[in-house]
């Protein structure tokens, strides 16, 4: 009789322990931050490569358009 009462004690510690509770919070809060920050980062290096093309197009459009040579 004592253990199955020692077993429903410590049972009923084990359910009412909230000591890891914030730890799990702030991993769950962590987590998303970190999905939000490289989602933001894809979107914004695919732009920031499409920028890059536009100026490296018009750069070579210039260049070839000039009908100059090349040297000053």
């Amino acid at each position: 009789m004592f253990s199955l009462m020692n077993l429903r004690e410590r049972t009923r510690r084990f359910f009412t322990n909230e000591e890891g509770a914030s730890a799990i919070e702030y991993s769950i809060i962590a987590a998303l931050i970190a999905v939000v920050m490289v989602s933001g980062a894809k979107a914004v290096g695919t732009d920031v490569g499409q920028v890059f093309t536009k100026v490296s197009t018009a750069l070579k459009d210039t260049t070839t358009t000039s009908g100059g040579s090349t040297t000053p």
